[in-house]
């Protein structure tokens, strides 16, 4: 009886999962016919007023990672012999306080330069029902080619080194080798909701806005704060796949002027990857 039940979850698990993928490239190749291989799908996107200073994000940026990295450097040095788990949870409450620090000062700095301030960010609370399903439709569009890449960059690891494998993210190992509740909760809460909400309201809507003001050339201001996104992550091996996801966060911000839109993406792919993890884990 449970092979049977563990054949038919592995059908269903295989049908559901290749059914994303078909959906996923459905909607990605209707996207290409009908902007002309990308090419005139902004044409009528419109860049957001603001008269911040290039180097004015850089500021909550260094406060988030500056009290993140203080704190985690004072706690080991008054606490050298404390176990993997209490060091995991201070450092999540680290990154947690560093990064609410860094979106308070964010949204005082939006409000003093951005024309209509929050919502001239792309924060209406009216678009939200409208951004999530949209948030869904584009990241089932990417996750067939986050797949791909991938696949690629392992085969070009193991073409180099036969032993290549891509690390599982830091936060994801910590969740499944923890047993404490509070431990995981802490991490579920960093890694699924402040890390995507502060990234988001930095990188698309602090700096994507201001490079686009610079140079009005869409494109270019998605494919620079990619690659800014991009490099703020450890493990190189995940950069291609990263820089993929930036292309499709910084798009749907463009595309929609709203920024709920890339924080609801964002936010559903880190939780996708979270649970997948404590199931397999658990």
């Amino acid at each position: 009886m449970n092979e049977i039940q563990s054949s038919q979850d592995m059908f269903f698990s295989v049908i559901i999962n290749y059914g994303l993928y078909l959906v996923g490239i459905s909607i990605f190749f209707t996207w290409l016919v009908r902007t002309s291989l990308g090419t005139e799908s902004l044409t009528n996107s419109v860049p957001r007023r603001t008269n911040m200073p290039i180097y004015l994000p850089f500021v909550p940026l260094l406060i988030w990672f500056g009290f993140s990295l203080i704190v985690i450097g004072i706690s080991e040095k008054i606490w050298p012999e404390l176990p993997d788990w209490a060091s995991t949870l201070i450092n999540n409450l680290a990154m947690c306080t560093g990064a609410t620090a860094a979106f308070v000062i964010t949204l005082r700095l939006v409000r003093k330069h951005f024309s209509r301030r929050i919502k001239g960010l792309g924060l209406d609370v009216k678009t939200i029902p409208k951004d999530l399903g949209f948030a869904i439709l584009n990241l089932l569009s990417v996750w067939p080619i986050l797949l791909c890449i991938l696949l690629v960059t392992v085969y070009i690891g193991r073409f180099f080194s036969p032993d290549f494998e891509i690390q599982q993210h830091s936060q994801l190992e910590k969740i499944s080798q923890h047993s404490q509740i509070y431990v995981k909760i802490l991490i579920f809460i960093t890694t699924t909701t402040i890390m995507p909400l502060i990234e988001e309201l930095l990188f698309r809507g602090l700096f994507q806005t201001i490079i686009r003001s610079i140079t009005s050339k869409p494109w270019l201001s998605i494919t620079l704060v990619s690659l800014l996104f991009t490099s703020i992550h450890v493990n190189a091996e995940h950069w291609p796949a990263l820089f993929v996801l930036s292309m499709c966060l910084g798009y749907s911000y463009e595309k929609s002027g709203s920024l709920f839109r890339p924080m609801f993406i964002h936010i559903i792919f880190n939780t996708s990857s979270v649970i997948t993890v404590m199931m397999q884990s658990g």
